[in-house]
């Protein structure tokens, strides 16, 4: 009697009996090797792009890291299967329907304060609110990569303080010039980011616990560095509201450059997609072969770097340094990042989205001032706002997933 391992090719004269592949056991080893060559074979005949998927060594080179993906990417595991992520947005038809939707929003609120207040449709108002915002949309942009994490950062309005602290000391104080007392600001920023991120990873603690633990240490590293007083700088920041392109501010213009590439760092490279990934299922990510440490330290730097950015345009839209400045700031980012959609469990979120959550804060609170509402009514308003704003999300997505096509 011949064994099932016997390569007795006489006993069966059936092709696939002849066939030594057959005889081999499918491991998922063999699995993964067929699936790696078969991609590559795609490659080099034409008929898949390379960039359409990322392999499972994320941090091989920078080129890997932020290859462009149009539609989705496969991971290789190495322990044996392949895991594919779809890309997590929606479809082109239902981002442009999210867009059109906030969009919608925006353009009620102007149209009903429009009609109420009768200075609102002017260009002082309009301008006022263009030189509010940047400072929010920039952080913005750091709060949503750190939401879509699942994580949350509370420290985002002391480290602004903190990195306003130094740049106005480093002005005043030391006598540098601007090209030397901007980096010396961003790299404050970047220090309390990457503190954050290293504690974060390092012990696998919750975000919520260590930055609302910075938020108290770097306020009060900006009361000890100043004194709890207002540095006055003046003149040297001045420049940097007083520059206009095209009639639009600098600070302006690079709020609106940062929303552009914080969007197409999401949705259209294979680090933005890893950072869905891991806000939605992180364990799945870490069994897949991928180590989402680097991945929350990077986002946790960039909410840092971004605050500092932030801090240097408020500081020379108010021309001093004051360490009581940006007070609940946090809360109004993470606002305006909510009222965009972003989910606050992670996996969900867009930068545009966010940047139109932060025009309806500026429009509400711009046309509440107009007509007069005392700030007391203003809060409670901008409360409600912002709960009917997550609820209405919530029906959609719910919607969304429901839908055949969604």
């Amino acid at each position: 009697m011949t064994s099932e391992f016997t390569d007795d090719r006489s006993a069966d004269p059936r092709p696939e009996a002849r066939n030594p592949k057959s005889e081999i056991r499918n491991t998922p080893r063999r699995r993964r090797d067929q699936f790696e060559f078969s991609e590559r074979k795609k490659i080099r005949n034409g008929s898949r792009p390379a960039r359409a998927f990322g392999f499972f060594c994320p941090f091989s080179s920078l080129r890997d890291l932020f290859r462009i993906s149009n539609f989705e990417f496969r991971i290789c595991a190495p322990r044996g299967f392949a895991f594919r992520i779809f890309s997590a947005g929606i479809r082109r038809g239902g981002v442009l329907a999210d867009y059109f939707g906030m969009a919608i929003a925006l353009v009620l609120l102007l149209v009903i304060f429009g009609l109420w207040a009768r200075n609102f449709f002017t260009l002082t108002t309009f301008r006022t609110i263009a030189n509010q915002i940047p400072d929010t949309t920039i952080a913005a942009v750091g709060m949503t990569f750190v939401l879509i994490l699942a994580g949350i950062d509370l420290s985002v309005g002391s480290v602004l303080a903190l990195s306003s602290a130094a740049l106005g000391i480093a002005l005043v104080n030391w006598g540098l010039p601007l090209a030397l007392a901007v980096p010396a600001c961003l790299l404050v920023g970047l220090a309390c980011g990457g503190a954050n991120g290293l504690i974060i990873i390092r012990w696998r603690l919750p975000s919520f616990i260590v930055t609302l633990g910075m938020l108290e240490a770097a306020r009060g590293a900006a009361y000890w560095v100043t004194q709890s007083r207002t540095i006055y700088v003046g003149g040297p920041v001045e420049v940097i509201t007083e520059t206009t392109i095209l009639g639009l501010s600098l600070p302006f213009l690079l709020a609106i450059l940062i929303v552009v590439a914080g969007q197409l760092v999401l949705s259209r490279t294979v680090f933005g997609r890893y950072l869905i990934a891991i806000g939605t299922n992180e364990e799945a990510v870490r069994l897949s072969g991928i180590d989402p440490r680097p991945y929350k330290l990077a986002v946790f730097v960039l909410s840092g770097l971004l605050a500092a950015v932030a801090a240097t345009i408020q500081t020379a839209r108010m021309s001093s340094a004051n360490p009581n400045t940006a007070t609940g700031f946090e809360l109004q980012v993470i606002a305006a990042v909510v009222i965009g959609g972003t989910s606050l469990m992670g996996g969900r979120g867009s930068v545009v989205r966010s940047f139109f959550g932060v025009l309806i804060i500026a429009v509400l609170g711009a046309g509440l001032a107009q007509v007069g509402v005392r700030d007391e009514y203003k809060r409670l308003i901008t409360g409600c706002v912002i709960v009917a704003a997550v609820i209405l999300d919530q029906y959609r997505h719910r919607l969304g997933r429901a839908s055949p096509t969604g």
